[in-house]
């Protein structure tokens, strides 16, 4: 795709937490799916990161907005300005005019038509000429690097911002799947919870995160454990600065409850599996993706509860971003993938 070419493509994972786009076979635009609004002329202020940075910060004329719940667009104004931006990060650096889009954006396996007819209509909007949905699960498989066409079964569980995509994949189709709707952000609302509860400290969104990414796990013990992470904040009843050290085996208490949704997901979705799939699955077990495979001993707690050995995928972050890259070049191949 050259400076001169009409047509631009894109491959894009809107994800609840991140949005990730490539554009010539590069990851071009990797920023959290937040906007920063201007209250009264409803204007994009800041985007991404930027945004990010202002989350919990502003003052009355300026909203911060995540245009994403669930894995679905719940503010189809913020989506649509927050697509248009990346989208022009992304492609139009050298361009001198808005170029014609042919896009391939990943959904999750368990959208409903109209969750579906929202990504279209903001993606048309966004500059899109060209529209290709793919299913997330899917996109994981391709962008690990599993041949989805083969007469076999492979398994993958994707654990987003919003959404757990669970999916058994053979033959380039979904045979079971399960979509459910916890995920990192209710980790994250755990660990607000806990902190409230246990320890009389105030924390917002951006410090849970940054407890769960220093010191989140799914196991009380670790082989490998990280050091105590030290959370600043004012105290609930007097208001009076804190400073809270918080243990690994605090955190993985804390999220117990929601990691346990996720092991019931996963046994429910291999119950529904034909018998010859869940051969091959126990035979080569089970991938893990998304921004969730990252916690600190997810993979070993999901191989011990359930006696089948799991895999943590080569950058899990952008295993679903990679496989509709790879989608949006093969769009012939795949074509009977696409919605």
């Amino acid at each position: 795709m050259g400076l001169f070419s009409f047509t631009q493509e894109i491959a894009m994972d809107l994800g609840t937490a991140n949005t990730v786009i490539i554009h010539n076979d590069k990851i071009v635009v990797d920023e959290p799916s937040i906007v920063a609004l201007d209250r009264s002329s409803k204007n994009m202020i800041a985007l991404g990161s930027k945004a990010q940075q202002m989350h919990g910060k502003t003052h009355e004329n300026i909203r911060t907005v995540r245009p994403l719940r669930d894995g679905v667009i719940s503010d189809y104004d913020a989506a649509e300005k927050m697509m248009r931006g990346l989208i022009k990060m992304a492609v139009s650096k050298n361009l001198l005019f808005d170029p014609a889009l042919k896009m391939v954006v990943g959904i999750p396996s368990g959208s409903t038509e109209v969750e579906m007819r929202a990504v279209r209509d903001s993606s048309e909007k966004s500059g899109g000429r060209e529209v290709y949905m793919i299913y997330e699960p899917m996109a994981a498989a391709i962008g690990i690097g599993i041949d989805v066409e083969m007469p076999e079964g492979n398994m993958i569980v994707d654990i987003g911002g919003g959404t757990t995509e669970i999916a058994v994949i053979a033959l380039g189709g979904i045979v079971s799947n399960n979509s459910i709707r916890i995920a990192g952000d209710d980790l994250t609302a755990d660990v607000i919870e806990y902190m409230n509860r246990q320890h009389n400290i105030k924390v917002g969104e951006r410090t849970a995160e940054l407890i769960k990414i220093n010191v989140g796990s799914a196991l009380t013990t670790l082989e490998d454990p990280p050091e105590d992470y030290i959370v600043h904040g004012p105290n609930r009843m007097t208001a009076l600065p804190m400073e809270v050290p918080v243990s690994y085996q605090e955190i993985a208490h804390c999220i117990e409850k929601s990691i346990s949704k996720i092991e019931a997901a996963v046994l429910s979705a291999l119950e529904q599996t034909p018998p010859e799939l869940y051969a091959d699955i126990v035979r080569k077990g089970i991938w893990l993706a998304g921004g969730g495979a990252l916690l600190r001993g997810l993979d070993k707690r999901l191989t011990n509860k359930i006696g089948i050995q799991f895999h943590i995928a080569d950058d899990p972050l952008h295993a679903v971003v990679r496989g509709t890259g790879v989608a949006l070049k093969n769009t012939d191949k795949f074509s009977f993938l696409m919605r």
